[in-house]
């Protein structure tokens, strides 16, 4: 999509604090962080929301998750915890209608989130 913010920072349009990259998938650091590790991870494809993957997807979805498992041991908050988030609409705080996993860590966090 051309002017999503996201799939712009992919095609390094914007700039961004980068982390990690791979064919599919781009990490970059939040430029409002809520934590003191606060790593965005996006697929290159754009897909607005969770409720727009396919099945097709599934493999993509695990790579997210993956990348973040390594991102988190590189971070080294992967002993103390971390927290994955994925807000699906505006009603659970999705800003950017880009899929992207949040990576959060170094602090402690409470339950319920949010």
């Amino acid at each position: 999509m051309k002017d999503c913010v996201f799939c712009r920072i992919a095609r390094r349009e914007i700039p961004a604090k980068i982390v990690s990259e791979t064919d599919r998938i781009l990490a970059f650091r939040d430029l409002n962080p809520q934590a003191p590790t606060h790593v965005l991870l996006v697929p290159k494809e754009h897909v607005a929301s969770v409720n727009d993957l396919a099945p097709a997807h599934a493999g993509l979805v695990g790579e997210l998750v993956l990348a973040a498992r390594e991102i988190a041991a590189a971070e080294g908050v992967s002993e103390s915890g971390y927290r994955l988030v994925l807000n699906v609409g505006a009603g659970a705080g999705q800003s950017v209608f880009h899929v992207h996993l949040h990576l959060l860590g170094g602090r402690n966090f409470g339950w319920p989130p949010g």
